[in-house]
């Protein structure tokens, strides 16, 4: 893979305005280097992420300025890669989705310490991916991009053509030929190019880090691989959300689902940096990751005790988590271990479970990624792991319109009848 690499420094770039971004940082080896559009350290190859002046002074007048914000992600611009003025820029604007109270569910598993649902699906493009595509658009303007890219496993795709399409960015995505059809008309509705790769997503990811090192890619910003760093952000804000939102308090249990493992690993940042700004008390929190058991790499190296993940061909209906090489697997791991938390699989029948159960207790509709986590979260729960009597939170990260087939076979119509009331009552409706 071709490495895209800038001048090494201990600040800031003086021409990047990214709000309080002041480097990249390795997180092997820690070396800095200015802000540009690289993801891998060049002295030792490790992932690069964003580094910050972080704001100072009083607590309360941070969670002040952040509650009188816009109800969206940017009310959280002061602790984010972008800059001051990022409300006024054109993007579809995501985030401050609901935390759902759920009670039904609860009574349903047996918690009882309190049962939340944040509820993601609730974004523009109705998945969690409409923040960390929000961090991308802001950091391709800062580096001058012209093209909008990424490799996609479908509500990502969707994602970026939505948002390029509202910022004026041309876009060409690039997804496994097989997709959801759901996905497939989503992404593909906002006139960007999306284009098929035969092969699984591990494969379309491989062709994208070939495309950024080639002539063909100048211009290209890839919102999962040369602009990574401040994409990956945007998953702190459901921390940060999360918190707010349940009274500026930290969750005493949170179960996330696992893809490239991102998501996770910068849940858990948002968390720690609440705490480290003091908007938060400072108490243990475990975090538990859900896998589905035909691509679960992480769940497979989290139960054999090892610290490296080794990669899957991917056969599941949860095809949104189908990464059979995560990148973050290894720092997922370190996370729940430290945290005391746990990585878990469930199988494909325990998703379409798992979905029609929140459909059923909350009205919630959930894809086959929000069902992955709900039956990891209803597993660990059954067997003790999680603790019922203490404040649980399940990441929902998409709409279930989106993976319509996973249910498809055994949901419909309760019966078909004649439009009389006779009938009505043959059929054991009255």
């Amino acid at each position: 893979m071709a490495v895209q690499t800038v001048a090494t420094t201990t600040d800031s770039a003086d021409t990047v305005d990214l709000g309080p971004a002041s480097a990249l940082a390795c997180r092997e080896c820690g070396e800095r280097f200015a802000l540009g559009p690289i993801f891998a350290c060049e002295a030792c190859f490790g992932p690069l992420e964003v580094a910050y002046d972080l704001p100072s002074g009083d607590p309360e007048d941070l969670r002040k300025r952040i509650e009188s914000g816009p109800e969206n992600i940017w009310r959280y611009a002061p602790l984010l890669p972008v800059p001051a003025d990022v409300a006024s820029k054109p993007n579809l604007n995501p985030g401050f989705t609901k935390l759902v109270q759920a009670d039904n569910l609860a009574r349903e598993l047996g918690v009882t310490g309190g049962l939340w649902v944040k509820d993601d699906s609730g974004n523009p493009t109705h998945s969690f991916k409409d923040r960390v595509v929000a961090q991308a658009i802001e950091a391709a303007r800062a580096f001058g991009f012209t093209t909008l890219s990424c490799s996609s496993t479908g509500n990502l795709a969707g994602a970026v053509g939505a948002a390029a399409a509202r910022a004026g960015f041309r876009s060409c995505v690039f997804i496994p030929h097989d997709l959801e059809q759901g996905k497939v008309v989503m992404a593909a509705v906002y006139g960007g190019e999306l284009v098929g790769i035969e092969g699984n997503y591990d494969d379309v990811n491989r062709f994208c880090s070939e495309l950024i090192g080639d002539p063909a890619g100048e211009g290209w910003g890839f919102v999962n691989v040369n602009l990574r760093p401040y994409y990956a952000e945007g998953s702190k804000t459901l921390a940060y959300e999360i918190c707010e939102q349940l009274g500026w308090r930290l969750p005493d249990q949170i179960v996330i689902p696992i893809a490239s493992g991102s998501q996770l690993t910068k849940i858990d940042k948002g968390l720690k940096e609440l705490v480290e700004l003091g908007l938060v008390e400072d108490r243990p929190y475990k975090i538990f990751g859900a896998q589905a058991e035909g691509c679960s790499p992480v769940s497979a190296a989290f139960k054999a005790g090892h610290d490296v993940v080794r990669p899957q061909k991917p056969d599941t209906i949860a095809k949104s988590l189908a990464i059979g090489n995560p990148a973050d697997g290894p720092y997922v791991l370190d996370i729940c271990r430290r945290t005391g938390g746990a990585v878990e699989d469930v199988t494909d029948e325990e998703i379409v479970d798992a979905i029609k159960l929140l459909a059923r207790t909350e009205g919630i509709f959930t894809e086959t990624a929000g069902g992955t986590t709900l039956g990891v979260a209803k597993k660990l729960i059954e067997a003790g792991v999680i603790d019922p009597s203490l404040t649980t939170v399940v990441v929902n990260t998409g709409d279930g319109l989106k993976t319509l087939d996973a249910v498809a076979p055994t949901t419909g119509m309760s019966a078909v009848i004649r439009p009389n009331l006779d009938s009505f009552r043959e059929a054991g409706l009255a």
